[in-house]
């Protein structure tokens, strides 16, 4: 077939193209209301691409599939559309948007967030990707070493049926917004990672069990260090927010425990 991406089938990329109008146009707005030139990551037939380029602003899209490139760039000539891997392409523009792969999410977060160049995103992903990330029914260890940096909001659940092919899963709009002040300075970023995932990997009963076995303070100082910062021991690492998560880095770095 003369139309098929070299790549194979739709199925073999991971493409499950967004049709519900209301959805579209939601994203949309949300990008509309951020500032500076756009990077769209997966373009596919141009469901958001198009309606993107009518809000003029400086408008680049990529898609790993050619056949679609071509057809977007001679319905968009004013847009940048580039065949290119999300993977690798330079996340270089200040705001992020795309209904990203499923089998994709994750590595493309996990490079998102150790980008310096953009400022907004606003993704469609898994929904149980997108409430996870926004700290819905509890946080996760990707979110937590991210959240002194960035904010992660929900707006909203796709259902399965507004996707063609239908997936398996519904979809959720995340959105993730680099902070102006970050919580805890950049240069102790690797060590305040390897502090997150010492507490989210660590055993005990209770986070002062936990706080104890992963920094090295004694029981008495960890449980010292919750009290001041009005932490229930009771709570586990999932239930923080952001600004404990950064309360407890200074308290445990100062002490020399991590």
């Amino acid at each position: 077939m003369r139309n098929r991406s070299s790549h194979g089938g739709r199925h073999e990329l991971g493409q499950n193209f967004l049709t519900h109008r209301p959805t579209i146009h939601g994203i949309v707005d949300l990008v509309a209301a951020t500032r500076g030139p756009i990077l769209e990551i997966g373009a596919g037939d141009g469901a958001l691409t198009v309606p993107l380029a009518r809000l003029g602003r400086d408008l680049a899209a990529i898609d790993i599939d050619e056949r679609r490139v071509r057809t977007l760039r001679r319905r968009l000539p004013s847009a940048r559309i580039e065949r290119a891997d999300a993977l690798r392409h330079p996340l270089d523009r200040p705001v992020l948007v795309g209904n990203v792969p499923y089998h994709l999410t994750t590595p493309i977060l996990r490079r998102l967030l150790t980008r310096s160049q953009w400022r907004d995103a606003i993704l469609l992903t898994q929904w149980e990707v997108a409430r996870k990330r926004a700290g819905v029914g509890g946080g996760t260890m990707m979110t937590a070493q991210a959240a002194p940096w960035f904010e992660f909001g929900l707006r909203g659940r796709v259902p399965a049926r507004h996707f063609t092919p239908m997936p398996s899963v519904d979809g959720g709009i995340l959105t993730i917004t680099r902070r102006g002040a970050p919580l805890v300075d950049p240069r102790d970023r690797r060590t305040y990672d390897r502090f997150v995932g010492a507490m989210f990997t660590g055993r005990g009963n209770g986070l002062a069990a936990i706080l104890q076995q992963s920094s090295g303070l004694s029981r008495s100082r960890a449980r010292g260090i919750l009290r001041e910062l009005g932490i229930d021991d009771h709570r586990l690492p999932r239930d923080l927010r952001p600004e404990q998560w950064a309360g407890l880095w200074r308290a445990v770095a100062g002490t020399g425990g991590a």
